[in-house]
C-alpha cells in the first residue's frame, strides 16, 4: 500500500487525527497559563484587600513556580502508573477547581492554599506536554511543540489583556473573576475526554516497569533546567512586579497596556519559530540574543517613560517566549519515548525550584529599600545568567545522540 505526500509529512495520521490532535494540544497549551495570568491584572485590588505587603505579594505569584518545581517529579510518576491522557485530564480538573476557588474566602491563608492545589495541577499538566507531542505526533515533534507553546502564550494574553477592562465589569470582583478564567480548564478537561486520540495501551507489566524518576546525574539536564529558569523567572517576576511598580510611580494608567504588552509580545516569537525552530534548537547564540535583549526591556522599564515602559515590556515578552520555546522542544527531541516524562520532569524542576526564588528576593528587596526600582535588580540578573549559562546548549548534539541509541 502506498502513501501521500500528505501521510509522508504527518506519519500516516488522517487529517481528522491530526488537526484534532493539534487542537487539544493548544486547548491544553491555553489552560496551562489561563488561571495563573489572572492574577496579576488584580494584584493591587487583592494588596487592598487583604492588606499584603510587597513580600506576600511575591509570595503569591511565586508559589505556582514553586509548585511546577515540586509536583514535577509526582507528576511523572503519575504518569508513569495512569498513562499521559489520564495524567492531562486529572490536571486540567485540579487547576480548574483549584482556581476557581481562590477567592471563595477574603483569607490570605486559603487563597495560599488554594492557588497551591491550581499550581499542583498546573505542574501535572506541564509534564504530560512533551510525552503527548511525542504520542501523538511523532513525525511533527516541532511543529507540535510550537502550537502547544502557542497556546500557552495565548492563554498567558487573554486574562490579562481582558480582565480588567471586560471580566471585572461584567462580574463584579477579583473572586468571581478568578472563576471565569477557571470555566475554559474544566470545558478543556470535557473536550480532551470526549475528543482525545486513543493510542495502544500499554500492558499492566509495562506500566508497572515505566521509569519515572529523573536521571539526576546528568549535567546537561542540569544546565539547560537553569537556562529555563532564568526566563521564567524573569517572567513570572515581571508580571508580579509591574502592577504595583507603575502604581507606585505614579503610572497606573499603564498596567493593563504593559502587562498586555509584555505577553503579547510573546507572539511573535511563536510565530517565527513555527517556521525556524528546527534550525535554532542546538544553536547558543539564540539564548545568548534573548539573554541580552531582556536586559534591554528591563532597563526600558525602570527608566523609561510612557509608551517606552509598554514597549520595554513587549521586548521582554519577545526575548522570554523564544528561548522558553526552543527549550520546550528539547526533551521530546533528545529522550526515547519512555524517558520524556521524566527527561520533563527534571528540567521543570530545577527550573521553576530557581523562578520561585527571584519573586521572592525581589519583594524583599522592594520592602528593605523602600525603592520600588530595586525589585527589578534580581531580574536583570537573570538576564545576565541567561548569556552565561548558553553555551551549554552546545552540548545538545552529544546527549541527543546518545538518546538515540
Amino acid at each position: 500500500m502506498t502513501t501521500s505526500p500528505a501521510d509522508d509529512r504527518t506519519g500516516g495520521l488522517t487529517n481528522a487525527r491530526l488537526y484534532t490532535s493539534l487542537l487539544l494540544l493548544w486547548l491544553a497549551g491555553v489552560s496551562l497559563r489561563l488561571t495563573i495570568l489572572a492574577v496579576p491584572p488584580v494584584i493591587p485590588a487583592i494588596h487592598d484587600d487583604l492588606h499584603l505587603s510587597q513580600t506576600e505579594v511575591g509570595i503569591l505569584t511565586g508559589l505556582p513556580s514553586m509548585l511546577f518545581g515540586l509536583a514535577a517529579v509526582p507528576g511523572s510518576l503519575l504518569i508513569a502508573r495512569l498513562g499521559v491522557l489520564s495524567a492531562l485530564v486529572t490536571g486540567l480538573i485540579i487547576t480548574a477547581i483549584g482556581g476557581a476557588l481562590r477567592g471563595a474566602i477574603p483569607s490570605t491563608s486559603l487563597l495560599y492554599a488554594t492557588t497551591i492545589a491550581m499550581g499542583v495541577g498546573v505542574a501535572v499538566m506541564q509534564v504530560t506536554m512533551p510525552p503527548l507531542v511525542r504520542t501523538w505526533l511523532p513525525h511533527r515533534i516541532g511543529f507540535a511543540t510550537a502550537v502547544y507553546t502557542n497556546g500557552l502564550l495565548v492563554g498567558e494574553i487573554l486574562p490579562v489583556a481582558l480582565m480588567l477592562p471586560l471580566v471585572l465589569p461584567l462580574v463584579g470582583s477579583w473572586q468571581w473573576g478568578f472563576v471565569v478564567w477557571s470555566v475554559p480548564v474544566a470545558l478543556t478537561a470535557l473536550a480532551v475526554l470526549a475528543l482525545a486520540p486513543r493510542t495502544a495501551q500499554a500492558t499492566p507489566a509495562a506500566v508497572a516497569n515505566r521509569r519515572w524518576w529523573p536521571d539526576w546525574k546528568n549535567l546537561l539536564i542540569w544546565r539547560l533546567g537553569l537556562m529555563l529558569g532564568t526566563v521564567n523567572a524573569m517572567y513570572f517576576a515581571t508580571n508580579a512586579f509591574l502592577p504595583d511598580y507603575l502604581n507606585s510611580t505614579g503610572n497606573p494608567e499603564l498596567i493593563s497596556g504593559a502587562l498586555t504588552a509584555l505577553n503579547v509580545g510573546q507572539l511573535p516569537a511563536s510565530f517565527i519559530l513555527l517556521a525556524v525552530a528546527g534550525r535554532l534548537e542546538r544553536r547558543a547564540w539564540p539564548y545568548v540574543v534573548s539573554g541580552l535583549v531582556s536586559v534591554i526591556g528591563i532597563i526600558g522599564i525602570v527608566y523609561g517613560s510612557g509608551l517606552w515602559i509598554v514597549a520595554s515590556a513587549a521586548l521582554l515578552g519577545f526575548a522570554a517566549a523564544g528561548t522558553l520555546i526552543l527549550a520546550l522542544a528539547l526533551p521530546p527531541l533528545l529522550s526515547a519515548p519512555e524517558d520524556v516524562a521524566r527527561t520533563t520532569a527534571a528540567m521543570f524542576t530545577i527550573s521553576y525550584s530557581c523562578a520561585v526564588i527571584v519573586p521572592v528576593v525581589s519583594g524583599l528587596a522592594w520592602d528593605l529599600t523602600g525603592i520600588p526600582a530595586i525589585a527589578f535588580l534580581p531580574i536583570g540578573i537573570c538576564g545576565v545568567a541567561l548569556m552565561v549559562l548558553a553555551p551549554a546548549i552546545n552540548h545538545v548534539g552529544k546527549a541527543g545522540g546518545a538518546a538515540a541509541r
